[in-house]
Order: C-alpha cells, then sequence, then structure tokens
C-alpha cells in the first residue's frame, strides 16, 4: 500500500538516482527538480509515508529496488538500522553536526529539524465553543469526540512520533492508556501524517495532530481558517533524515545527493515548505517553528527507534486498528 504519486523523473540513460521519498509528493518535487537541473542527473523515485518504506525496504531486502531513503524521522532510520537494513556512509558538509542530528556510525544522517503541534479548524472550534487545545489531555474533551485526525503509527513516522512521545512523557502503561483514550475521539486515521491538515483546513474534522511544517505548508499557507497550537506540557520532535539502502542501486549518486541536501543551497530550498534546516547557513523562512519557540520534551530517538516495533504492535492490540 501506498500514499502519494509515483513519480519517476528518468529520460533513460545517463546518470540516474534511485530514490524512496517519505516526504510530501509536491516537497519531493522541489528537491528532485532542483537536483537534476543542477547536475543532470535523473532521478526516479516513489514516495511513501516513512513506515511503508520500512516495510518495502524490508521486503525487498535480497532484491534492492532503490539506492537511497530520503526524509522521515530518525527513529524509523535507527529501527532499519537495527534491522540491518541500511550502509554508512558519512557526508561531506561544510558545518560540524551535533551528536543527536545523524547516527552513531553515520548508518543515517539527519537534514531538518521538525515538531509535533496541533491544527484546529476556527470554525468548528467557534461553533463548539471551545479554544484552541494546548495540552494533550485537551484532546480528549468530549467537544473534540469523532473530531480528531491523526495517522496509522504503522505507516507514518509523524503518527509514530507521537506514540512514542507519549509514552515517554507518561509512561508506558499510562501513555497507552491515554491512547485508548485518545482513538475514542479520533473521526479516521490516515496513512500519511500531513493528510489530517488538509482535512482540517476543508472542515471535514476539527483538529489535527501533525508537525509543525506540514501544518504552516498545508494549511496556513493555504489561507484555510486555522489555528496551530502547541501542548503546554511539552511535544514530540524529529530530526529528519537520510540513509543509504544496504546493497541498494547507484549508491555513487546516492552519496553526491546526500552530499548536495546539506549545503546551503539545497537547505534553502526547505523555505518552501517550512522546514528548520540542519546547516546554520540556510535561511529559515518566517512562520516556521523553531526548537526554541515551544516546550520539547526530552525525546529520545535511540529509545523510540529500539522501541518501535513492539509500541506499534500494542497500539494495535488496544486500538483494533
Amino acid at each position: 500500500a501506498r500514499e502519494g504519486t509515483d513519480a519517476a523523473g528518468a529520460h533513460g540513460g545517463g546518470r540516474v538516482l534511485y530514490v524512496y521519498s517519505a516526504l510530501d509528493t509536491n516537497e519531493s518535487k522541489i528537491y528532485f527538480r532542483a537536483y537534476e537541473e543542477r547536475t543532470g542527473v535523473s532521478v526516479r523515485w516513489v514516495r511513501m509515508s516513512s513506515g511503508e518504506v520500512m516495510a518495502r525496504v524490508w521486503a525487498e531486502r535480497d532484491n534492492p529496488q532503490m539506492g537511497l531513503w530520503f526524509g522521515g524521522p530518525s527513529t524509523d532510520f535507527i529501527h532499519a538500522r537495527n534491522k540491518g537494513l541500511l550502509e554508512p556512509y558519512r557526508p561531506r558538509m561544510t558545518f560540524r553536526m551535533l551528536d543527536n542530528m545523524h547516527g552513531g556510525d553515520w548508518h543515517w544522517t539527519g537534514f531538518y529539524f521538525g515538531a509535533i503541534g496541533f491544527v484546529s479548524n476556527r470554525n468548528v472550534l467557534e461553533k463548539k465553543g471551545v479554544p484552541p487545545p494546548t495540552s494533550w489531555m485537551h484532546l480528549l474533551r468530549r467537544e473534540f469526540r469523532n473530531e480528531i485526525g491523526i495517522a496509522y503509527p504503522y505507516t507514518s513516522g509523524t503518527s509514530y512520533t507521537i506514540l512514542s512521545a507519549i509514552i515517554q512523557m507518561m509512561g508506558e502503561d499510562r501513555g497507552f492508556e491515554y491512547m485508548k483514550r485518545l482513538d475514542g475521539s479520533v473521526h479516521h486515521y490516515n496513512k500519511s501524517g500531513s493528510a489530517c491538515v488538509t482535512q482540517v483546513g476543508l472542515g471535514e474534522i476539527g483538529v489535527c495532530v501533525a508537525f509543525s511544517h506540514d501544518i504552516m505548508k498545508k494549511g496556513v499557507s493555504k489561507g484555510y481558517p486555522v489555528a496551530v497550537s502547541f501542548p503546554a506540557e511539552g511535544t514530540g520532535c524529529e530530526i529528519g533524515a537520510m540513509g543509504l539502502i544496504r546493497n541498494g542501486r547507484g549508491h555513487g549518486e546516492a552519496k553526491k545527493f546526500m552530499d548536495w541536501v546539506l549545503t546551503a543551497e539545497a537547505q534553502n530550498l526547505m523555505r518552501q515548505w517550512y522546514r528548520i534546516p540542519l546547516n546554520p547557513e540556510a535561511e529559515v523562512v518566517e512562520g516556521a517553528v523553531r526548537a526554541e519557540d515551544i516546550r520539547l520534551i526530552d525525546y529520545d530517538e535511540i529509545k523510540a527507534g529500539g522501541d518501535k516495533l513492539r509500541l506499534v504492535e500494542r497500539w494495535r492490540l488496544i486500538t483494533g486498528q
């Protein structure tokens, strides 16, 4: 199963880059088209949510079809590295990358930061007579019953970040008790973590939980009647990553692309999607949510990556999803 559109930018012959992208289809085009124009390399790529990329790479482990996994929370890359699905590569860069922004052995490398937030439809809020949620507990209010949009944590890196952050904040038993109660207020689950932003914008649901860059790009910048808020007790975050698929196709081209992604030239393109680049020389668009703008929990990506299979299975058991 996949969400979004398969796309190919190859024209036969010449240099080719083979990619699974976990970024939104329209955002993926920004980087791949720029790289094609800059280098003449043809980019063949397929867009899927991060959990779907993980499942595909695992299924193809004996005959990999792509060489690079591009985008999605580092937790999924940590999980993939633990399953032996990635190869190390330390990209060339002009800045020092902090230790939490890459794998200790460089099986994955970060290229952006993102934080989980809430986006609400103002018309729905007004109709129900409630303010935008500013706490995780606010999502459990009776006014929001059947109004919450979120994704499956087994297909969406966004949603797994939410799940693992809740568990790290509340503890496992209390956290799953919360997730069971939240399930009672969910209108429906999506495959993609950002899909609910558009659904909120259109008034199909009242509240969406997603990454702030997707909220800004697919909600606020589209002119929808939405309000953005963050949980006061703290929220989860991601270092979005990329990595080489073990024994994948075209690693030479994949390494060159990874080098380019960390340049200020490439990182400046993230302004178009409200992402926070990791290169300190890159520009940050007005309205993008920085780490210092909100309260973050002390999120342990390594623990989240190691716990993923077990936590997702427990979530499926308690929700029946």
